[in-house]
């Protein structure tokens, strides 16, 4: 393109430019006349009179906005506070004690009689802390009775041999009682071996569901029962004891030995107040097929109950009783009667 004409056009269009600015200056200059805003003094008597200048775009010092005070400031007035004087008076103090804490009479007397927990009190709405504590004990001791065994030094100290029963772990024979109640077919041998046929008083003793109550109380509770049937004279066949039996496999060993009176000392189903407790079970003539009413048992056996030499003892006069009647159970107690 020609440099000339470039140059031409360039000129124009800043001329063009030069005059927009000048109008647009002259445009901005002009000053209204009229106020933007104006104030009225509306306390005054005779109508509203404006006392405040109208606004101008000129630049002065003074502020858009002026405040004038319509009445003097009075100080808020604070009304003395009367301050009471604490009063010297002695008031006796007393320690805070639960509710479940203080103890009614009938409440106490239970207590003396039984271990069980009651009026053991709360702490807000959970057990106390030693209470909970010993409860914790307690479940403890009854799971280690449930899964533990009879030492083999007991055992030796009683002179007894061992067999066993269809269980083959503690898991089967809580799930399955039935096994408990079924001697295995080497037991059934060796009892035919070693025991003494046709006896008087067969006395077999099974851990059960407390090893913990064999161990505390077999041995007290074997030798006062062998001293009362010597001194009754009556005849005691072969102890032996049965590892994880139940209670009916006295009928099975009554078939096996032909015994006329079974005394089986087994460990009973612990409990939180006492995971030592030992029963004694007593059947005449017992068989496979005899029902629960012809048993006879004396139970609650261990230090905090029936005293295990006390109770060996009597169970030498129930088994007196047992054959001289022929009977046991409710049979007995009818004849008894």
């Amino acid at each position: 393109m020609n440099d000339q004409l470039v140059s031409m056009i360039t000129q124009l269009v800043m001329e063009k430019m030069e005059k927009t600015t000048e109008g647009q200056a002259s445009e901005v200059t002009t000053t209204p006349t009229e106020p933007l805003i104006k104030f009225y003094d509306t306390t005054a008597t005779s109508g509203a009179t404006e006392i405040a200048e109208p606004m101008s775009t000129s630049t002065k010092s003074e502020p858009l906005i002026q405040l004038y005070q319509h009445g003097t400031p009075q100080q808020a007035h604070i009304a003395p506070v009367a301050v009471e004087q604490p009063l010297n008076v002695a008031v006796p103090i007393k320690p805070f004690q639960f509710e479940a804490d203080t103890l009614t009479e009938s409440i106490q007397a239970a207590k003396k009689h039984t271990p069980a927990r009651i009026g053991v009190g709360r702490a807000g709405t959970r057990p106390k802390t030693k209470t909970w504590l010993k409860f914790r004990l307690d479940h403890a001791a009854a799971v280690d009775a449930v899964y533990g065994e009879v030492t083999e030094d007991l055992l030796q100290k009683l002179d007894v041999f061992q067999v066993t029963t269809k269980v083959t772990d503690k898991e089967e024979y809580i799930t399955r009682p039935d096994l408990g109640r079924r001697l295995s077919d080497e037991a059934k041998s060796l009892i035919q071996q070693k025991c003494k046929q046709q006896p008087k008083v067969q006395v077999i003793i099974s851990n059960g569901l407390s090893a913990s109550a064999i161990e505390e109380n077999v041995q007290d509770v074997y030798l006062a029962l062998q001293q009362s049937l010597s001194n009754l004279n009556i005849d005691l066949g072969t102890t032996f004891y049965i590892d994880k039996g139940r209670v009916a496999l006295m009928d099975e060993i009554g078939e096996l030995l032909q015994a006329e009176v079974i005394v089986y000392l087994i460990g009973e189903r612990p409990g939180l107040v006492s995971a030592e407790s030992m029963s004694a079970y007593l059947c005449y003539k017992p068989r496979i097929g005899t029902v629960e009413a012809e048993r006879m048992v004396i139970s609650n056996i261990h230090k905090g109950g029936i005293p295990p030499l006390e109770a060996g003892a009597y169970l030498g006069t129930i088994v007196q009783k047992i054959l001289h009647y022929q009977a046991s159970g409710v049979e007995l107690v009818a004849k008894e009667g």
